[in-house]
């Protein structure tokens, strides 16, 4: 469940092996870079270091033939950061695989989530019968 919202939820990873992957942080990440022009204030909205949001577009643009992300240096007018034409589609495919999967199991995680507020109900139960005790 999740606790923002206490709805389950799937979460999709998509894993190359030789830690090659891309999941909902990393994807996060290039929609941020693609809306704020920076790889320093993409992390900063997600509350990561330059560092950790620079490894992970590193990562990302090392595990592909194609870079996601393209850089330019700082300097008087500052540097930058955009999406390549593969590192949009690279977000926009993850996110449409998200709700792909999203829909294939709604019926079912519907059916778990019920399942999992009735055994939060039969705890609370206990909890008081015991606090009662």
């Amino acid at each position: 469940m999740d606790k923002a919202n206490d709805t389950a939820r799937i979460v999709l990873k998509l894993d190359f092996g030789f830690g090659r992957d891309v999941g909902p942080g990393k994807v996060r990440l290039l929609e941020l870079i693609d809306e704020y022009g920076s790889i320093a204030a993409a992390g900063r909205a997600m509350g990561m270091s330059y560092r950790r949001a620079w490894l992970l577009v590193d990562n990302l643009n090392t595990s592909f033939a194609e870079a996601a992300v393209t850089t330019q240096l700082g300097g008087r007018g500052g540097g930058g950061a955009a999406l390549t034409g593969f590192g949009r589609d690279l977000a926009t495919a993850y996110r449409e695989m998200e709700r792909d999967a999203r829909n294939a199991v709604e019926e079912r995680l519907l059916s778990l989530e019920e399942n999992v507020r009735r055994g939060f109900m039969a705890s609370d139960e206990r909890i008081e019968a015991r606090q009662e005790a």
